[in-house]
């Protein structure tokens, strides 16, 4: 997927897609705020069964989660993507209050491109979801 360095458009010219899966409904609003603004498309899940309901039938391009959600964690969906041929390139952030190395390493095993402590702000999202489009990778 090639991406342009400005614009985040898909290879079709249209906006990408992101979906942002966050059982908070502030944290939902406030990174679908940041990323609307630059021109992106958003698609909202509450937890992890919620998310991959909605991968059915949206045309997604990359994925922001949270870790620690109900129902399906951010971790258990991750494995969930990546257990799946038709995921298992899905870009995924992990957006997370969890700090800790640890946690981290636990979300980059389970097949995480990125990951963010929350709390983030605008520049610090889109310039991690460039990177990774950009083919840049997350240590």
């Amino acid at each position: 997927m090639s991406v342009s360095a400005l614009t985040l458009i898909t290879d079709r010219g249209d906006a990408m897609k992101i979906m942002v899966v966050d059982d908070c409904r502030t944290t939902r609003k406030l990174l679908g705020l940041y990323l609307k603004a630059k021109g992106f498309d958003i698609v909202f899940a509450e937890n992890g069964l919620d998310a991959m309901e909605k991968l059915a039938t949206d045309n997604i391009n990359l994925i922001l989660s949270d870790l620690n959600m109900p129902y399906m964690d951010g971790i258990e969906f991750i494995k969930t993507l990546r257990s799946d041929p038709y995921w298992s390139h899905m870009p995924i952030i992990m957006v997370s209050t969890e700090a800790d190395f640890e946690e981290r390493e636990r979300a980059f095993k389970a097949g995480a491109n990125g990951y963010i402590v929350k709390p983030v702000t605008a520049d610090m999202v889109i310039e991690k979801i460039r990177n990774l489009l950009e083919g840049g990778h997350d240590a």
